[in-house]
């Protein structure tokens, strides 16, 4: 049943590419203005949410998507930092990594990735997409070498194939065990393939959808506050 429900999540990405960079040019302007709000708040610590639609919120408001969500609880604690969505709709791990000295132009302290499930999706060699993601990786060291760094884990659709979405699978905790990275299993879990929890689309999480991820997140990301 859960590799039905993981099926049936995943299936009508294939038949939304052709919206992606519609969706994605919308969301450039939000993520501008995400970077441009810590010029007016460096006395706080940085934390960036790099990733696709997911951690783009879209669908949503930008107050309903994960990040911000996180934001409500660290602020609810008194938590000295600032939290920046830079998430993208449409975005692979090749485009992510062009794109990833721009958002470093700011300083970062927490940084969490969530990338590669469009590469999949998109049938892109899994080792392009690992090296990809440890470019990335290595260019956040290079800003700040004392960054945490949080690998959001993905998987794929069973219908893939076996091998692959094993592999796929396998491929996170591989590159945080490699460069000692705090890692979320899978991103998408106990919302993943579930209906009532995602849009019409039946990809992109609701707001509640989106509560659960914020919830999932805050496990690994908590600790590092």
């Amino acid at each position: 049943m859960q590799r039905l429900l993981m099926f049936c999540y995943f299936l009508p990405m294939f038949f939304l590419f052709s919206c992606a960079d519609s969706a994605k040019k919308e969301t450039e302007s939000k993520v501008e203005t995400e970077v441009s709000k810590t010029d007016n708040n460096n006395q706080k610590k940085t934390i960036i949410f790099f990733g696709t639609s997911l951690t783009a919120g879209l669908g949503l408001d930008t107050t309903e998507a994960y990040p911000a969500l996180i934001q409500q609880k660290i602020d609810s604690l008194d938590l000295n930092y600032q939290v920046v969505n830079a998430g993208l709709s449409g975005e692979t791990s090749a485009s992510g990594k062009n794109r990833i000295n721009w958002v470093l132009n700011q300083n970062v302290s927490i940084f969490v990735l969530e990338l590669g499930a469009n590469d999949g999706l998109r049938g892109i060699p899994l080792s392009e997409t690992e090296n990809n993601l440890q470019e990335i990786i290595n260019a956040v060291f290079q800003k700040n070498k004392l960054a945490k760094i949080v690998l959001a884990g993905m998987q794929m659709p069973p219908n893939l194939g076996e091998e692959y979405t094993s592999e796929f699978k396998n491929m996170f905790p591989a590159l945080a065990q490699k460069n000692n990275l705090y890692l979320i299993p899978f991103l998408l879990q106990d919302v993943g393939g579930i209906p009532e929890l995602n849009q019409q689309d039946g990809i992109h999480p609701t707001a509640k959808g989106q509560q659960i991820i914020a919830n999932t997140v805050w496990e690994t990301l908590e600790p590092l506050l």
